[in-house]
């Protein structure tokens, strides 16, 4: 390998670098770090630097700011976006003459070629088809939400668990209303541990491994560097990829950690967005599991579901004020998953799952209960069926929307019912299925969204949510009828 001479700097270009020499010369104050140092921290937007400059400047600071100011009115991209590539160019400069690829030839690997091929829209984005289809709709959606599915909730519990619970429960519990909170249509094991052992489990767990593998293998940040240039259209970048991503796992989480994004203007669209169109792992393998007979259907709930996002996002980064985002982040070399690591992540995931979601459901089980006894639910149920009608929905349907509330995933396993009785046409199918996508986020969601955003910005996106969602299967229906779908 050659040496190569080290700068003792990085050098920028012409407008940067004078811009850092004005800086220089106004900063009267001593510090544990270099005045050059300091300077590009300001450019590159650092708030703890600016706090402390602004404070120990004094009146020098307003120069200092407008220097900075007249600096970025020079690039189309943020300082800190150009600063950062002009960095990567000297470490790819360094890297390309002293890394050697094995054998005595500096060739690129098969993984390099690959990696490259990944992150390039021309080949990167049919091999991110290729990987959704047969990793989240082959593999989560056939196979988990179909095969594991019928097996455990169809056979196990159909055949055998419910009418076991509810042949000792009428046999030995005189109590009707303590028959219904165990077993019968909606107890805590007939409908509660059903939904959450039979139907979302599998789901899951074949989610969690696929999602496993995916990020054990270096593919997640390859992702984020193929999608940012659409990402920016949303007014998000491409790290937003991570958030979004998890929140196919869970929404909640992934709300947690749209904490990761720099500005809160990126933060407000992540949190709306995820409320809005990007469905958990449960609800999502529902409604592949219950679209995955008919194509025409999960075609229409696909274009709806992306074509909602895209727009939302757009009409947001227009409305929502704020600097526009950067990105920039390291991209690990590919590798084959460790099968140790997948094991490892996906266990520790299904440990949470069990932990954290399932007693929600026994908790919903509990609430479900409660206001069938009371007639609460059967109330808000009559008042929901029209809009069911206007929709071009059975009134049925409207049981599946209120338990979305509690849980998405609720909601898409009463649809499944609805499906499984033969209630849904194909049209039906893609209306339910893209009105519940988009319908408000459930409690646990609800209550993080809270947390992080705060009232106003939850009950203001809750407020769009609702309506807009309706609006969307109302016009969705008009249009499936116009184009004859039955």
């Amino acid at each position: 390998m050659s040496a190569v001479s080290q700068p003792d700097v990085i050098r920028y270009d012409q407008t940067i670098e004078r811009a850092i020499e004005d800086i220089i010369c106004l900063l009267k104050r001593e510090y544990n770090i270099s005045k050059r140092s300091i300077a590009v921290l300001l450019l590159q937007g650092d708030d703890e630097i600016k706090d402390m400059i602004s404070r120990r400047e004094g009146g020098d600071w307003r120069r200092i700011s407008d220097i900075i100011s007249e600096t970025q009115k020079a690039y189309d991209e943020p300082l800190s976006y150009i600063m950062a590539m002009e960095r990567q160019k000297l470490a790819w400069a360094i890297t390309d003459d002293v890394v050697d690829s094995g054998n005595g030839s500096k060739s690129k690997t098969f993984a390099e070629h690959l990696s490259r091929l990944t992150m390039s829209p021309i080949t990167g984005i049919p091999i991110l088809l290729v990987v959704l289809y047969f990793g989240l709709y082959q593999f989560v959606g056939v196979f988990g939400a179909g095969v594991m599915v019928d097996f455990i909730e169809g056979t196990i519990f159909e055949q055998y668990i419910n009418p076991w619970i509810n042949g000792l429960l009428t046999q030995y519990i005189p109590w009707p209303a303590l028959r219904d909170l165990i077993g019968m249509d909606y107890g805590i094991i007939t409908l509660g541990l059903r939904y959450a052992v039979a139907i979302i489990l599998p789901i899951v767990g074949t989610f969690f491994f696929m999602f496993s593998i995916i990020e054990d293998s270096g593919y997640l940040p390859r992702i984020a560097m193929l999608l940012d240039r659409i990402f920016k259209k949303i007014g998000l970048n491409g790290r937003a990829v991570i958030p979004m991503t998890l929140g196919f796992g869970c929404d909640t989480m992934a709300t947690v950690v749209t904490r990761t994004l720099e500005t809160k203007r990126e933060r407000v669209i992540a949190t709306l967005l995820l409320a809005l169109a990007i469905p958990c792992s449960a609800q999502l393998g529902v409604v592949l599991g219950l679209l995955s007979g008919d194509t025409a259907a999960m075609v229409t709930w696909i274009v709806v579901v992306i074509g909602t996002l895209l727009l939302i996002g757009f009409l947001a980064a227009k409305i929502i004020p704020g600097q526009g985002p950067a990105f920039f982040m390291e991209v690990p070399p590919l590798r084959w998953p460790s099968l140790s690591n997948v094991w490892m992540k996906t266990y520790t995931r299904m440990q949470w799952y069990f932990v954290e979601v399932m007693p929600l459901f026994i908790l919903a089980s509990v609430i479900i209960w409660f206001g069938n006894l009371t007639g609460l639910f059967g109330l808000i149920i009559s008042w929901l069926e029209p809009l069911m009608r206007a929709l071009g929905l059975p009134g049925e349907a409207a049981e599946a929307f209120l338990f979305g509330f509690f849980r998405r995933d609720y909601g898409a396993g009463g649809l499944y019912d609805l499906q499984k009785a033969g209630l849904l046409s194909s049209r039906q199918l893609a209306v339910s299925a893209s009105t519940l996508t988009l319908f408000v986020p459930c409690i646990a969601q609800f209550s993080v969204m809270w947390k992080e955003r705060g009232a106003k910005t939850t009950l203001g996106i809750v407020a769009f949510i609702i309506p807009f969602a309706f609006a969307v299967g109302y016009v969705l229906n008009k249009i499936l009828i116009l184009l004859g779908v039955s």
